[in-house]
């Protein structure tokens, strides 16, 4: 090996990141025993930063462009080194290299359910997902707090930092919101700016910045959506005027036909016979007037006293707020109390 060979295995001049893989966020360029040749070229593209950095302390940051390296473009290192400005010998120090290209397409979701306060249901456990986009856009930030001096940071291993902070700030910001719950799954477009704004702030701590962020589903664990249902069901069947509840109860009863029909004995099993079938259409006509009709009934004799559904749901919750039963008991007992409301 000649002398020169030795040389240009020795000085760097052009130092470059070419982005040869995908999902590469933190690269540190491949130094070894080499050093930096004074006046040599620093070539940063378009959607990178670099960072020079002596022993652990951060320099000087450059943006897109080709940069001339020497005392006056590294004012920073040149103060920590101790360099005089007249200073031309070739130098060592890491450089990293950041992509500030926009992370899309990357998904979010809820492992477990959320439980948040709801002023229509007092508290529900919300499960959510979507999609957000992010890059980073303070390569000082991004170098100190997460990625650090690691030869290569991927965008695997930030987005499991990500999640952990966006589940936190997702479940601050939704119960500080005082959205209900049916706005929000009716409005997810509304639920995605209250958590956005959050998550731009915890973010932008890392430097991260949060490009997009929306919300594909908001729901209910089953059993609370079950009760949820019924509440719906029996709302929509007590805003019926009465000649809206005549044709849903005509509904109803021709529904049931085709269902008794595939049972033992067919259409006759559930009447026993046309003559037991015009007779239960006569007393469902006369249960329908009367349920129409306004009428007195006569006082029934005093019953024992026992607890309303109402006052039971107010014990459970003030169980719920002294610790005795878990969120999951009370939800399921919440259930019950609202299908026997519902009748």
């Amino acid at each position: 090996m000649g002398i020169g060979s030795f040389i240009k295995k020795q000085f760097i001049d052009v130092i470059q990141w070419n982005e040869d893989s995908d999902g590469v966020l933190a690269w540190r360029f491949p130094m070894q025993d080499q050093e930096i040749q004074n006046g040599g070229v620093l070539v940063v593209r378009e959607s990178q930063m670099a960072v020079f950095v002596n022993e652990g302390q951060i320099a000087d940051v450059f943006g897109p462009g080709t940069h001339k390296l020497s005392t006056q473009t590294l004012p920073l290192l040149t103060n920590l080194m101790n360099w005089d400005k007249l200073f031309d010998s070739p130098f060592k120090s890491d450089v990293y290299f950041f992509s500030t290209r926009v992370q899309t397409a990357r998904k979010w979701g809820t492992p477990q359910p959320i439980t948040i306060r709801d002023k229509d249901f007092d508290m529900v456990r919300v499960r959510a997902f979507g999609m957000y986009s992010y890059r980073v856009t303070d390569p000082r930030l991004f170098f100190k707090e997460i990625s650090g001096t690691r030869e290569l940071y991927t965008r695997d291993e930030v987005e499991e930092q990500l999640r952990g902070i966006l589940m936190a700030s997702m479940a601050g910001s939704l119960g500080s919101s005082q959205v209900p719950f049916l706005d929000m799954a009716a409005n997810q477009m509304l639920m995605a700016q209250q958590v956005k704004g959050d998550l731009t702030t915890a973010f932008g701590r890392y430097g991260i910045g949060l490009d997009e962020f929306n919300v594909a589903s908001v729901s209910l664990p089953e059993e609370l959506q079950s009760a949820l249902d019924e509440r719906i069901s029996a709302g929509m069947k007590g805003g019926l005027s009465a000649d809206k509840m005549t044709g849903y109860t005509r509904y109803q009863t021709a529904n049931a036909i085709p269902l008794a029909a595939q049972n033992e004995g067919g259409v006759a099993g559930l009447g026993m016979g046309l003559g037991a079938g015009v007779s239960l259409g006569q007393v469902m006509g006369q249960a329908l007037g009367g349920a129409i009709a306004p009428t007195v009934a006569p006082a029934a004799p005093a019953a024992p006293a026992e607890d309303s559904i109402e006052t039971r749901l107010e014990k459970l919750k003030g169980l719920l707020d002294k610790g005795l039963i878990s969120a999951a008991d009370y939800d399921s007992s919440k259930a019950e109390l609202l299908k026997k409301l519902i009748g």
